[in-house]
C-alpha cells in the first residue's frame, strides 16, 4: 500500500495486518522517482509485480463550483492540481509498475474512473476533466501492453457511480443527516434509488484481478446502481 503521509499508511496497514502479510510505502504518486524507488523496494522484498490498484485521487474547494459561480470562477492552479492528482496520479504508476508487468510478461492494472465522464455533471469540473482521461489511458494502455508484450496483461478501470465518502459527504448530506437537494438528483437518476456502499466495489475489482477476467482488457465497468444507463425518464 502507497499513501503519501506515513499517518495513513500506519492506520491502514494496522486495519488490514489480520488479512495477511501487508506493507506499506510513502510515496508520491506524482513523482516518478518516489515510484521508481518503491517498485525497487517491492521487488527486492517479493520479487515481482502481480496487481496494481490506482486508488489516489480526490478533489479542492477551488476546482468545484458552488451553484452561485459559473465556470469563470474556477481557480486556475486549484483546477491544475486536481487534473493532475486524479489523471496523473494513475498515469504515472502505471507506467513505472507496468513496465515491471511488460518485463515478467503478466500483471493486472486496474484504474477508478467516475460517473462524471458518462456527461457532464454540474460543479465538478476539474475531476470531470481528469476522469475522462483515465477512460482513454485505461483502453490505450490495455492495447499497448497486449499488443507489444503479453496478453496476460490486461488493463482496465470501474466507475464508480455515487458513495458517500469524506470528499463529498458535505454536498451530499445535510448536518442532520437528511439528502441534500443534489443526492435527491441524483437518486431521481438511480434506479436503485440508494448510495453504494464502499464494500460495493470489491467484488469488481476481484474479478478483474482473477483469472475468471482473462478476456477482459480496456473495459471500464460501471458500479453505480443503474445511474448510467438511466435517462431518469
Amino acid at each position: 500500500m502507497l499513501d503519501i503521509r506515513q499517518e495513513n499508511i500506519d492506520k491502514r496497514v494496522a486495519a488490514l495486518s489480520p488479512y495477511g502479510e501487508i506493507a506499506g510505502f510513502t510515496c508520491n504518486v506524482l513523482d516518478t522517482e518516489s515510484l521508481e524507488e518503491v517498485k525497487k523496494q517491492i521487488l527486492e522484498r517479493w520479487g515481482h509485480i502481480d496487481i496494481l490498484v490506482n486508488a489516489a485521487g480526490g478533489n479542492l474547494p477551488g476546482a468545484t463550483l458552488r451553484e452561485d459561480q459559473t465556470i469563470f470562477d474556477m481557480k486556475i492552479p486549484d483546477l491544475n492540481r486536481v487534473i493532475d492528482l486524479n489523471m496523473y496520479g494513475s498515469v504515472y504508476p502505471c507506467l513505472v509498475f507496468g513496465k515491471t508487468m511488460a518485463e515478467q510478461k503478466y500483471g493486472v492494472m486496474i484504474n477508478v474512473s467516475s460517473m462524471a465522464t458518462y456527461s457532464a455533471i454540474t460543479r465538478v469540473l476539474g475531476y470531470s476533466m481528469a476522469k475522462s482521461s483515465i477512460n482513454i489511458f485505461t483502453q490505450w494502455m490495455a492495447m499497448e501492453m497486449a499488443l507489444k508484450f503479453s496478453d496476460k496483461i490486461r488493463v482496465n478501470a470501474i466507475a464508480p457511480g455515487f458513495f458517500i465518502g469524506d470528499q463529498n459527504r458535505a454536498v451530499l448530506i445535510n448536518p442532520d443527516g437528511s439528502y441534500t437537494e443534489r443526492s435527491k438528483k441524483v437518486m431521481a437518476h438511480t434506479p436503485m434509488g440508494r448510495f453504494g456502499d464502499i464494500s460495493e466495489l470489491n467484488g469488481i475489482v476481484k474479478f478483474l484481478c482473477s483469472d475468471e477476467a482473462s478476456f477482459i482488457t480496456g473495459a471500464v465497468i460501471p458500479v453505480d446502481g443503474g445511474f448510467s444507463s438511466f435517462s431518469a425518464v
